[in-house]
């Protein structure tokens, strides 16, 4: 059975996979791996439980014993009451069919009016946040919803980095912003914003940031915003205005000239994880950094080096990913979380999807969709490979069988044992990039793990330890990487469950978060107690890609020409120049690495079985299973 490739353009392609990963959002092999996955109990042996019968198979095999020996011995099955009136012969699946007709009315329709309505309030969630942005905060980067102000950089607490990695004075939010405002149809408004970040932003800061920050979020924006003011195809009207001389391309190249310092002076080419944008890598900089931080600068550098033919900055970045790649176990074929950029040496053995590790694998991919260098999949193909041998747990098939539903858990990268028992937010983009990657049904299993996480706090906890069913770390800052998951499954699969999703997190956010000049972070998800920040993700990412979900009409959808979000979100054409270099080949590697690329067709995809379009994408059994699992019930 073969999956219908998602193609943000909303195209359904049956092509080989080397022209949907040019064209579109890129195919790649299904690898799947059969584990039995226990959290807190044994899906297969419960039945054992509800006669409370106390082997030593079922002792053996208890998921929690298996992992952290008798710390969580008390917790170790905690659903083997569920089954006292139950007969002993009742299987556990079973267990939960009765209900499942109560998933199907909720989930299997989703009325045009209603689409309209979200569509609306999507809209209107994003105007709150970005006029009171303007109207209180604007030139500062960002705003306090709270006490109705603007945010910069902590000067007085140089060490704070939480705020002065990710705020550089620069009128941070307004360019993150930018292509959002052409998202949503507002082509006058992008305009201004376009004149006010050409008249009034400046890089020439005594302001330390974080390279991988400054790169997705601005970089990345005033790439996007550019194309988007140059393309002649104009997808989203005439958007152009006269007098437009690349002045957001020039000002990208400075800042990207400004992070060029983090690559000097660091024996293994991975870059220093801060840069002062006046002055250079800071005199007490340390030498560690994350593989995600060092690692996901490809596209935006990548793309900038295309634009203006200018090697360095692709250069610079693909020699970080070599680097990290080189640097891998070769038992697993995993690598850690941080890593010392002098020596090489990893500081952090921690190998999974979340914080620190995320965007390195999304970009393996997005760099061959957008650049078509082979060396890229190659390397993506092989990580996930590892991925799926040392990190999935849970049964061989989403949608069939017995047994946990897959799930993906932080390993040590040399042994592949499981280092703890939480899961982070962050890990909740993975489905969208299974999407990608033609990997749909396995993508559905794990969204639903995160969609329940969120249907019982009303959002998504920064950590959330699946063996105790409780969060380990409380805050949400608004974070997009569920409803960019959800989106993506929406496009693949159009299916009406994935709106009702998208509604239930809107609503959660107009309910928890919303305050009186904006929405803000959740400190705690269970007392929603808040914290008086907007990050600007929330504008770039999180309400647009709610608005698309319900958009069905949106030019990015309808557009002839292919886009791509960047891991902040903005839109990117896949473009055939971004294919074509104005240089040699960057190193003799590149050259080996892509004779090793079978040029066949590699494609190993699903397709979703038509029977299956119009029925949930997860059977009512499993879907309630998974809500036990996260304790709605």
């Amino acid at each position: 059975m073969q999956w219908r490739s998602l193609v943000v353009g909303l195209v359904v392609l049956r092509l080989s996979v080397s022209w949907v990963l040019w064209l579109a959002f890129g195919l790649g092999p299904n690898v799947s791996s059969g584990f039995n996955f226990h959290l807190g109990f044994n899906l297969h042996k419960l039945d054992l439980l509800f006669r409370e019968e106390k082997t030593a198979d079922s002792s053996t095999n208890s998921w929690s014993q298996r992992i952290q020996g008798h710390r969580y011995e008390e917790t170790a099955s905690p659903c083997a009451n569920i089954g006292e009136a139950s007969p002993p012969w009742r299987s556990y699946l079973n267990f939960f069919d009765g209900n499942k007709d109560e998933y199907v009315r909720r989930y299997s329709s989703f009325p045009d009016t209603l689409k309209l309505k979200m569509k609306d309030m999507a809209r209107e969630m994003f105007y709150f946040g970005y006029d009171n942005y303007m109207k209180y905060a604007f030139p500062e980067d960002e705003l306090n919803p709270i006490d109705c102000e603007g945010r910069g950089p902590d000067v007085l607490n140089p060490s704070n980095i939480n705020i002065n990695d990710v705020l550089g004075n620069y009128s941070l939010t307004l360019i993150d912003t930018l292509d959002t405002l052409l998202v949503l149809g507002n082509v006058t408004e992008f305009q201004r914003a376009v004149k006010l970040v050409i008249d009034t932003v400046s890089f020439d800061k005594d302001s330390t940031v974080q390279v991988f920050e400054a790169n997705i979020r601005i970089l990345g924006s005033l790439i996007s915003a550019h194309i988007l003011l140059t393309d002649p195809r104009q997808p989203f009207g005439e958007v152009g205005f006269e007098g437009y001389e690349n002045e957001l391309l020039h000002l990208a190249h400075d800042l990207a000239v400004r992070l060029l310092p983090a690559f000097e002076n660091t024996s293994t080419g991975i870059p220093y994880p801060r840069v002062n944008l006046k002055t250079g890598v800071p005199r007490d900089s340390i030498n560690e950094t994350c593989t995600a931080g060092a690692g996901s600068l490809l596209v935006e550098f990548g793309i900038l080096s295309r634009l203006i033919g200018d090697s360095t900055f692709e250069w610079v970045a693909r020699r970080a990913v070599r680097a990290l790649w080189s640097l891998r176990s070769n038992e697993t074929g995993l690598l850690g979380n941080v890593i010392n950029i002098q020596t090489g040496q990893w500081v952090s053995k921690q190998s999974g999807l979340g914080a620190g590790m995320d965007s390195f694998y999304e970009y393996l991919l997005k760099s061959y969709i957008l650049f078509g260098e082979k060396e890229d999949y190659q390397m993506f193909k092989a990580a996930y490979e590892s991925i799926q041998n040392h990190m999935r747990r849970g049964r061989e098939s989403c949608n069939e069988g017995e047994g946990d539903p897959p799930l993906y858990v932080n390993v040590n990268m040399f042994s592949g044992e499981i280092m703890n028992t939480w899961i982070d937010s962050l890990q909740a983009f993975f489905p969208g990039l299974q999407v990608l990657n033609g990997d749909i049904d396995d993508a559905i299993c794990v969204h639903a793990f995160y969609y329940a996480i969120w249907k019982r706090f009303g959002a998504l906890p920064e950590r959330y330890n699946w063996q105790l069913k409780a969060p380990d770390v409380l805050f949400y800052p608004l974070r997009p990487e569920l409803v960019e998951s959800t989106y993506l499954l929406y496009q693949a699969t159009k299916n009406p469950f994935y709106l009702h999703v998208g509604m239930d997190i809107l609503q959660s956010l107009e309910k928890n978060s919303k305050v009186r000049c904006g929405y803000a972070t959740l400190h705690h998800v269970v007392d929603k107690s808040k914290e008086d920040r907007m990050e600007s993700f929330f504008l770039s990412e999180t309400c647009k890609y709610l608005y698309l979900l319900f958009d069905e009409d949106n030019p990015l959808h309808k557009s002839d020409n292919k886009y791509i979000f960047t891991t902040e979100g903005h839109v990117v054409p896949i473009d055939k120049r971004f294919r074509e270099k104005q240089w040699s080949d960057l190193c003799p590697c590149e050259e080996a690495a892509n004779n090793q690329l079978p040029t066949s067709n590699i494609s190993n995809c699903n397709r979703i079985p038509e029977e299956r379009r119009y029925a949930l994408p997860l059977k009512s059994v499993y879907m309630r299973q998974i809500d036990h699992m996260v304790g709605l019930f």
